[in-house]
């Protein structure tokens, strides 16, 4: 397929790690992946700061990536990336917390029928062995003692709002799933 006559240029976000809650002092990094090679694409950021791009007053650029190297509670926000012509990818909601707890769930929407893992993890990374309680609009649901529970295939009505508890460790933030229907042809 040969697209004439405008130019079709996309950007993605990419979390790394992979998930939209956070430790407070945890790294973590934003880079815009181009589907053509163009240049002017930048990390932007909605955060209780106001409106900012990455190198400005947070963040170090790094080729096409921006390294926050220390996680601060005034970190979290809505980030995308932006081109130079105003082009906007997806945007993600990043959470970062100072609880002892958070819930790794997918940053981006998910295709019904696609499996899900949720995890629950603690700082010291000691949720292995004791009791994850999962909850979905403040609704128990599951109970593990991996730290982790799967959706084999998520459907609409598993999409909402999703936390998680360890016993005597506290609770995470609560981080919205959305579900995408499948694109009918």
């Amino acid at each position: 397929m040969e697209f004439t006559g405008f130019l079709f240029t996309l950007s993605s976000l990419t979390v790394f790690p992979y998930r939209s809650q956070l430790f407070k002092y945890e790294s973590f990094s934003l880079s815009c992946d181009e589907s053509r090679k163009s240049s002017g694409w930048t990390v932007k950021a909605r955060t209780v700061r106001g409106l900012s791009e990455c190198g400005q007053d947070w963040g170090s650029l790094q080729e096409s990536s921006c390294i926050i190297n220390e996680a601060y509670s005034w970190h979290s926000g809505v980030y995308w990336c932006e081109s130079t012509a105003g082009e906007r990818s997806p945007a993600v909601n990043i959470s970062i917390t100072e609880s002892n707890v958070i819930l790794e769930s997918p940053v981006f929407p998910v295709m019904e029928g696609e499996s899900v893992t949720l995890r629950c993890t603690t700082q010291s990374n000691s949720s292995d062995q004791q009791v994850s309680i999962f909850l979905r609009n403040r609704s128990f649901i599951s109970a593990a003692v991996t730290g982790q529970m799967i959706i084999p295939a998520v459907s609409k009505a598993d999409e909402g709002l999703y936390m998680c508890k360890v016993t005597e460790m506290g609770a995470s933030a609560e981080s919205w799933l959305t579900v995408r229907g499948q694109e009918i042809q």
